[in-house]
């Protein structure tokens, strides 16, 4: 009798000034049908700093050095905003086991729009308790228990200060639209409606037309920038779908 096989495995990608533990109430609804590996990416979280430095490239570097310790054959990536771009270049390696990104409000693989006021201005916040509290309340919509906003408050301010310019100062910059024709597995895009960070209407012009036309986009009414905190059933049910989409069968 042959064993069965090993479930697929679901890689989540943090946000910028965020951790893995964002995915915590996505990764409770989907278990155990799927693994979940929600690793704090380097310079955020409880991460060391990365080895290869902050750019996306070396940020995709390390997601293919965790893929390859945990010997993973069959994977999706799910990457929310600043963790997307860096699934998107993961996904134009053409890694052995991707079988499809699902990305959540991502940041474009064209530089993110951001006026150069708004990018001082959080250079300048790095480690201000004040300043991380204003920033939860712009980039959240719908209302959130008092531990959740304590919870992102304090990943924002254990955010190392390299990995936090870094990204404002190279890695949201960066424009990786030339590797996207080699991204060959399936994309589902995912964005909520009152996004006030990244709204819908700039992956409609930054990241659709670097992908396949067969790309999926999926709206969740009413959720601002934090979809798994926010919306984490909603976005649980769209991963779900984006599985079967792709022929991934759940045991049980």
């Amino acid at each position: 009798m042959s064993a069965a096989p090993a479930p697929v495995t679901l890689v989540f990608l943090h946000y910028w000034a965020g951790s893995g533990r964002e995915w915590s109430a996505v990764v409770e609804a989907l278990e155990p049908g799927y693994r979940c590996l929600t690793p704090d990416l380097g310079g955020f979280g409880d991460a060391p700093a990365p080895a290869g430095g902050y750019s996306v490239e070396a940020y995709a570097s390390e997601v293919e050095a965790l893929v390859s310790r945990q010997q993973l054959t069959d994977y999706v990536l799910v990457g929310h905003s600043m963790g997307g771009k860096i699934a998107l270049d993961v996904a134009a390696r053409q890694p052995p086991g991707l079988r499809g990104l699902a990305l959540l409000t991502p940041s474009p693989p064209t530089p993110e729009p951001m006026r150069e006021e708004e990018r001082q201005a959080s250079l300048r916040s790095y480690g201000d308790p004040a300043a991380a509290e204003a920033t939860f309340e712009h980039i959240t919509t719908r209302p959130l228990p008092d531990a959740l906003r304590q919870q992102v408050i304090a990943d924002n301010l254990r955010t190392s200060q390299a990995a936090w310019d870094a990204w404002l100062l190279q890695g949201s910059k960066e424009d990786i639209c030339a590797l996207m024709p080699r991204v060959q597995v399936p994309v589902f895009l995912i964005a909520g409606t009152a996004d006030a960070v990244l709204p819908p209407q700039v992956h409609q012009r930054e990241l659709l037309p670097c992908l396949a036309e067969t790309t999926t986009f999926h709206l969740i009414e009413g959720a601002g920038h934090l979809l798994p905190l926010e919306a984490p059933g909603e976005v649980a049910s769209a991963l779900r779908q984006f599985m079967g989409e792709l022929q991934i069968s759940v045991p049980g």
